[in-house]
């Protein structure tokens, strides 16, 4: 278990330098090309932040309200309570804010900018479907996203997302508009290739995005494996919201990277394009580790 969470821990940081060498790469070509030097990254950087900020200390009211979330209090759930607060213990985190989720689906979500101000909410199918040690793996995982700081980076990696986004917009739109006397036409070929990278830029920045994230994902397995010291439940709990490939009522594509599992499902289309690793591949990385 423990060499499972490192080998996440260098993947991640390892596609997050790569990520920030392709923002980085991609304004200095739109410079070479208008011959305005850095200009346009910073302030598409700028822009992004002011937005990502925004997000970053109201994005949990925000996910909370999507998701139609309710505040639970130890007397409304003992049980649901009660396990988060143990394994909290155990874990040396202070205790989340906890809210029920009133969705038949098994899922759950960990949300806040910090430990100190997080949320935690599972839906009633969750508490209903698993059992007691499935349960505690799903809380378990949520909770390593916590202590982790995972909200904190894919913050970083929506800003990086938002900046490539808006040099491609901001450069495609110039490129028809501006003047071509400002425009640097001693390379063509370099034109060519560069006009091509960066229509392409924000599926690439998609692509790395979910790489980044589904290494979370493998990450919070781990470290809640670890943290419950029983992996099967986490993987049998896997094994019961595929058998079941039931999406969530209120499912959105702005909040389902924060979900223990894809919010629409378990089908292949669903899949296709999910910031979550397939099931499969999670059941057996966690199988591993028994």
């Amino acid at each position: 278990m423990y060499s499972q969470v490192d080998s996440n821990k260098r993947r991640t940081t390892v596609l997050i330098i790569l990520f920030i060498a392709f923002v980085l790469a991609l304004g200095w070509l739109i410079g070479y090309v208008y011959n305005d030097g850095p200009a346009g990254l910073v302030l598409a950087v700028g822009v992004s932040l002011v937005m990502t900020l925004t997000s970053y200390y109201h994005g949990d009211k925000m996910a909370l309200w999507t998701a139609q979330a309710k505040p639970v209090v130890k007397n409304d759930n003992p049980y649901l309570y009660r396990i988060v607060e143990n394994l909290c213990i155990t874990a040396g985190l202070q205790m989340p804010k906890v809210y029920l989720i009133p969705d038949h689906s098994i899922n759950a979500f960990a949300t806040g900018r910090d430990p100190g101000h997080a949320s935690i909410a599972v839906t009633a199918g969750a508490i209903a479907k698993l059992a007691n040690e499935e349960l505690e793996g799903v809380i378990a995982h949520e909770l390593s996203h916590i202590k982790n700081y995972d909200i904190r980076l894919m913050t970083v990696v929506i800003v990086l997302v938002g900046a490539i986004s808006l040099l491609a917009d901001w450069f495609l739109r110039g490129r028809f508009l501006r003047s071509s006397n400002n425009d640097r036409g001693g390379n063509g070929v370099l034109m060519i290739i560069g006009l091509v990278l960066i229509i392409l830029s924000p599926l690439i920045a998609r692509l790395i995005q979910f790489a980044v994230s589904r290494r979370r994902e493998f990450l919070a397995d781990a470290s809640g494996a670890l943290l419950t010291r029983y992996p099967e439940g986490l993987a049998r709990a896997l094994e019961k919201i595929a058998a079941e490939a039931r999406p969530m009522q209120g499912a959105n594509h702005a909040t389902a990277h924060l979900f223990f599992s894809n919010p629409f499902g378990t089908q292949k289309l669903a899949t296709l394009f999910s910031t979550h690793p397939p099931v499969a591949e999670r059941v057996a990385a966690l199988r591993q580790m028994a």
